[in-house]
C-alpha cells in the first residue's frame, strides 16, 4: 500500500460499511495469497485452522506467540485485511490488551475475542464452559484500550447459544457492546430465524463453518439477516487435506506422481502466485546498483 492508502483496519471498515464481507480462511502465507488472487476483499485467520497446520486440535493449546507469528505471517503477505482469532486473549485483562497489541503491530485489522473459559473448546463442540458477563466485559474494554488505531477492530464472540440459550446469547452480546465491542461473533446458531433474532446495534459476524451446528446459508442470506462478516474459516483448509489425502493414496498405489499432475499447479502457475519475477527483478537492480 502507498502511504496514502487507508490502513487495513480502516479498509475493513470501510468494506463492512458497503455491504456485507466474506472472508475465507487461511492457515498459511500462500493460502492468503490464493484468496487475494482470487479477488476476496478480506481474509481470516482461524485459530483453529492454525493449529490444524501445526498438528493440534482446536482445544486452545497455540500460545498467543504462536498465533501472532503465524497471523501476522499471513497480514504480511497480503494487502487485503485479516480479521484474526484471538482465542480468549490469553488471559486475563492485562493479558488481553497485550494481545492486542501484538495483533496490530503484526499488521491485522482487527480480532475477536471469545467468552469461554480457558483452556477453549471449538465452538461447534458441547460441554463449552462460559466466564461472566462481567470478566468478559471487562476484557473486551480492555482490548478497546489496548488498541492504537481507533479503526482496529474488537469483536466480541459469544458461546451462549449452546450454553445458555438464545436469549443468554443476546443478552451477553448487548453487554459486550456496552463494553465497546464493534462487531458481535454469535457463535454455534443452529437456524435462521435464530440468526435474524439477535437483534443488536452492532455489526454481526457469522461462521459458516462445515459440518458445523449452523445451516448451510448464503452469504446473500446472512447479509439479508443483518450480518456484515461471513467466515469460511477452515474451508480451503479441509479441500486442500481431502485433495492431498487422495494424491497420497495414488502415489502410494501407483508408485508415480503422474496421475495427479492435471490437479496441480504448475511450475509456472506457482511462480506466478509467488511473483517469482518480481523478485528477481528486484534482486537484478540491487545487484546493478550496489555491486555483489
Amino acid at each position: 500500500m502507498s502511504d496514502s492508502s487507508p490502513s487495513k483496519p480502516r479498509l475493513l471498515r470501510e468494506l463492512m460499511a458497503r455491504g456485507t464481507v466474506v472472508l475465507p480462511g487461511a492457515f498459511n502465507a500462500l493460502t492468503a495469497m490464493q484468496i487475494e488472487r482470487a479477488g476476496f476483499d478480506a481474509l481470516y485467520v482461524s485459530g483453529a485452522g492454525l493449529a490444524a497446520a501445526r498438528g493440534l486440535p482446536d482445544i486452545g493449546l497455540l500460545s498467543m506467540a504462536e498465533m501472532v507469528a503465524d497471523a501476522g505471517a499471513i497480514a504480511r503477505a497480503v494487502a487485503i485485511p485479516a480479521l484474526a482469532d484471538s482465542d480468549t486473549g490469553y488471559g486475563p485483562p492485562l493479558s488481553v490488551m497485550r494481545t492486542v497489541e501484538a495483533f496490530e503491530q503484526a499488521g491485522l485489522a482487527g480480532v475477536h475475542l471469545e467468552d469461554q473459559e480457558s483452556p477453549k473448546k471449538c465452538g461447534h463442540l458441547p460441554d463449552k464452559r462460559l466466564v461472566s458477563v462481567a470478566e468478559m466485559a471487562q476484557k473486551i474494554g480492555a482490548a478497546v484500550e489496548a488498541r492504537r488505531d481507533r479503526d482496529f477492530l474488537v469483536v466480541a464472540r459469544t458461546d451462549a447459544r449452546a450454553v445458555e440459550g438464545l436469549d443468554g446469547a443476546v443478552k451477553r452480546a448487548r453487554a459486550y457492546v456496552d463494553a465497546g465491542a464493534d462487531a458481535i461473533f454469535p457463535e454455534a446458531l443452529e437456524s435462521a430465524e435464530a440468526l435474524a433474532e439477535e437483534g443488536v446495534t452492532v455489526p454481526l459476524v457469522a461462521n459458516m463453518t462445515e459440518f458445523g451446528k449452523t445451516p448451510y446459508l448464503t452469504v446473500k442470506q446472512f447479509e439479508a439477516l443483518g450480518y456484515r462478516l461471513v467466515l469460511f474459516p477452515v474451508t480451503a483448509l479441509r479441500v486442500a487435506a481431502k485433495a492431498i489425502e487422495a494424491m497420497l493414496e495414488e502415489l502410494r498405489s501407483l508408485g508415480t506422481q503422474q496421475q495427479s499432475l492435471d490437479k496441480m499447479q504448475t511450475r509456472q502457475e506457482l511462480y506466478e502466485l509467488l511473483r517469482y519475477a518480481e523478485y528477481e527483478k528486484r534482486d537484478a537492480d540491487i545487484e546493478k546498483r550496489y555491486g555483489r
